[in-house]
């Protein structure tokens, strides 16, 4: 049962757990009309420390979706963080007035903190580089949609691998599946963290590190692109330097498979050509769509309501 848990890590859930909101998602998908209820009377709270468009929107979204309400604030200034309240207080007082809390704070570990005094279940929007475990679930969800399976793949994780919280998530939780492996595609001073590939190493999973896409990009399954994030360097000469390091256009889609699905936790800058938009192997439009619906299913599952 996952009724009142917190979701804070992507692995907080075993398995069982994980497909079970990913089963209910596709329910959700099949027949939305029987869900346009099930939340009357229940409201959401979206604690927002830092700017976010597609997370604080596909929360807002699912819950209205579900026939819920929605409060909260969308930037710190608009909270009573702005005059020294802590995050204790501000979760503690929230609490009295929602029924869920999805919140985002750049600081690493905020959400563990939060969780601790919260009298209700607390969803981790994005804490800082460390976990964003919903969009995990969002790119879970895309890939059963697209695949029909989530074992047995290549998986190419391409970009900012070093301060991409989505690329650290998808690798702990797709390793948790039968025989998946991972390309790792980056420059050198956007490598995974040591910590990433010793998790690797200790679960006996397949994984190499390269730096051009075009040599790997034939054998991959599924093909996560990631932005170089400006906001995670303090040296903004090392961002401009890296930030174009890969562009994904048409040329180097001739050289994957038909069933490629390419996915991107967006906002894109220069890393997809908007050529590639039209490609039916393109699916990180169809993965916002996929973030509200297995929010969706997240919330059903913590409220206990189905």
């Amino acid at each position: 049962m996952l009724k009142n848990r917190n979701l804070i890590n992507a692995d907080d859930f075993n398995v069982d757990e994980i497909n079970e909101i990913l089963n209910l998602a596709e329910e959700i998908i099949k027949r939305p009309s029987d869900f346009s209820n099930l939340c009357n009377g229940k409201i959401l709270g979206t604690l927002f420390f830092e700017p976010s468009t597609r997370t604080r929107l596909s929360f807002e979204s699912a819950i209205h979706r579900l026939g819920g309400d929605c409060i909260g604030f969308s930037e710190s200034a608009s909270s009573s963080t702005s005059k020294g309240e802590s995050l204790a207080d501000t979760i503690r007082t929230v609490s009295n007035y929602t029924d869920i809390i999805a919140m985002r704070n750049p600081k690493e570990g905020s959400a563990v903190l939060a969780s601790s005094y919260s009298e209700v279940p607390l969803i981790n929007a994005g804490d800082g580089g460390h976990q964003h475990p919903t969009q995990t679930l969002t790119d879970l969800l895309t890939i059963w949609m697209t695949k029909k399976r989530l074992d047995n793949m290549t998986i190419g994780l391409c970009g900012d691998l070093k301060f991409g919280r989505t690329v650290h998530s998808l690798i702990k939780a797709m390793s948790r599946y039968n025989n998946n492996k991972f390309v790792l595609i980056s420059p050198e001073e956007l490598q995974v963290p040591d910590y990433i590939k010793i998790f690797l190493k200790s679960k006996n999973i397949e994984f190499k590190e390269v730096e051009k896409m075009e040599d790997v990009i034939g054998e991959l399954d599924v093909l996560y692109m990631t932005r170089v994030q400006k906001e995670r360097f303090f040296n903004e000469a090392d961002y401009v330097r890296l930030k174009d390091s890969y562009i994904l256009d048409n040329n180097k889609m001739k050289l994957a498979t038909e069933d490629l699905a390419v996915l991107h936790p967006l906002p894109r800058v220069n890393e997809i050509a908007t050529e590639v938009d039209s490609d039916p192997r393109a699916v990180y439009f169809k993965q916002v769509r996929y973030g509200v619906i297995v929010r969706m299913a997240l919330i059903l599952k913590l409220l206990g309501v189905r």
